[in-house]
């Protein structure tokens, strides 16, 4: 139940940023439910792939070349998943912070960060 609702609030959240953020295109709510389970599968995937083969360009980078992998990520996604497109490099980098905070935020008011 819990991954559903997390699964729940991470579409609604891409569905709310493609709205106000210039350069992110959302066509449904079915769409960003499709992303929201494609994202939650890379990060189990690729992401831990992705962040070993760049681990000495993360340790040099204090970390934050971590933020770059999430918006390979955030591109890998718009590849995959039709109905669903990122502008530029720049664009997913701030559509993958927004997205971070804001999960964040949500599981914290919901508790599920425990």
């Amino acid at each position: 139940m819990n991954l559903l609702i997390r699964i729940l609030v991470t579409s609604g959240l891409v569905l709310l940023i493609s709205r106000f953020m210039p350069g992110v295109h959302v066509a449904g709510f079915t769409t960003a439910l499709i992303v929201a389970v494609v994202l939650g599968l890379l990060n189990i995937f690729i992401k831990p792939i992705l962040v070993i083969l760049t681990l000495p360009v993360t340790i040099l980078t204090l970390g934050l070349f971590l933020l770059v992998i999430n918006a390979l990520i955030i591109l890998l996604c718009t590849n995959i998943v039709g109905g669903f497109s990122v502008d530029s490099f720049w664009t997913a980098f701030l559509f993958s912070i927004i997205l971070s905070l804001s999960q964040s935020i949500m599981n914290g008011i919901l508790g599920e960060g425990k």
